[in-house]
């Protein structure tokens, strides 16, 4: 059974899910982008034409939007990796998040398994979701959510390794909200809204960031 909190609309949720047996559903630039223009086209209560998106970037979608759109959710904060993803999602139509999720993962799904020749699903059920009550809350998911992909970097990157190296690496991870935290002007900005951004004090320190996620983890390892 799906570990899934009852989802209330004006509330933050962390959603999250991984590949079906722990696969890579993400394999290369191109899967990442098609998830990127899925969470896009998807928040919007008008159905995705799947179809209508052939091999377009996430740009060409935004820059060549005709209309506005009507969001079913506010995105906080995403990280993609290969295997699994996190998403941080305020509701903001009532059934909104379901609706958003079905409507990305169906669509990705499809895609993937007609790349892959495959049939079958491609994520270990349904998503599950935490509820994420009250802003110190929030403040410190924005970082967990963010500094999942590290261990793509460097496995032990809690205990050593070099915090240069691997902010160089964060800040240039295309897959994840962080660069629009720290003011990189691109196109996946648009996919965020503008709530999250309040609760924080502008520029992040990555830095600041990283020492105390450190912090965190020694402090938890000798419980």
């Amino acid at each position: 059974m799906a570990n899934r909190a009852p989802i209330e609309v004006d509330e933050w949720y962390h959603c999250y899910n991984r590949g079906v047996d722990k696969r890579k559903v993400f394999q290369s630039h191109r899967d990442y982008q098609r998830m990127l223009v899925l969470m896009y086209v998807a928040n919007d209560t008008t159905p995705i034409r799947v179809l209508n998106l052939g091999n377009k970037q996430l740009g060409e979608i935004i820059s060549s939007a005709t209309r506005a759109r009507v969001p079913l959710v506010d995105i906080g904060a995403y990280s993609l990796m290969p295997n699994h993803f996190h998403f941080l999602l305020k509701e903001i139509q009532a059934g909104g998040i379901a609706l958003f999720m079905q409507k990305v993962f169906t669509g990705y799904t499809m895609y993937f398994n007609k790349k892959a020749e495959r049939t079958g699903a491609l994520f270990a059920g349904t998503f599950k979701s935490k509820h994420v009550a009250g802003d110190d809350y929030i403040r410190q998911l924005v970082p967990y959510v963010h500094l999942n992909c590290i261990e793509l970097f460097d496995a032990n990157w809690k205990t050593g390794g070099s915090i240069v190296a691997i902010e160089q690496r964060l800040r240039k991870y295309p897959y994840s909200s962080l660069p629009d935290f720290l003011g990189t002007e691109r196109p996946e900005r648009s996919l965020l809204g503008t709530s999250i951004f309040k609760l924080f004090e502008f520029p992040i320190d990555l830095d600041y960031m990283l020492d105390e996620a450190r912090a965190y983890y020694a402090s938890t390892s000798k419980v």
